[in-house]
């Protein structure tokens, strides 16, 4: 697998590989990331087809799964490590 390029995009690392019959397009944002995969077909065969497939539209759906991910993994957080009731003092006069 080797890196072909990267695309464009204000708030996410976005990552275009080739290995074989296929391209892969990695989106990072802070610790999570999303990767799809796509087989090489007349009309999808590079970098410059790839910036036409991640348009606006999927990049926005990339962005609102993004949210629900990180939703996810501070929820299942929230359940490993609990927050704890601060122990209560004697209020002195």
């Amino acid at each position: 697998m080797r890196i072909i390029g990267y695309l464009e995009h204000p708030r996410l690392k976005v990552t275009v590989f080739k290995m074989d019959n296929k391209l892969s397009v990695k989106f990072e944002t802070g610790m999570l990331e999303q990767t799809y995969k796509f087989r090489t077909q007349a009309g999808l065969e590079g970098l410059a087809d790839l910036e036409k497939l991640v348009d606006t539209e999927f990049a926005s759906k990339v962005e609102a799964q993004f949210a629900q991910m990180q939703k996810y993994s501070f929820d299942a957080y929230e359940r490993l490590m609990p927050d704890e009731e601060e122990d209560e003092f004697d209020t002195i006069i």
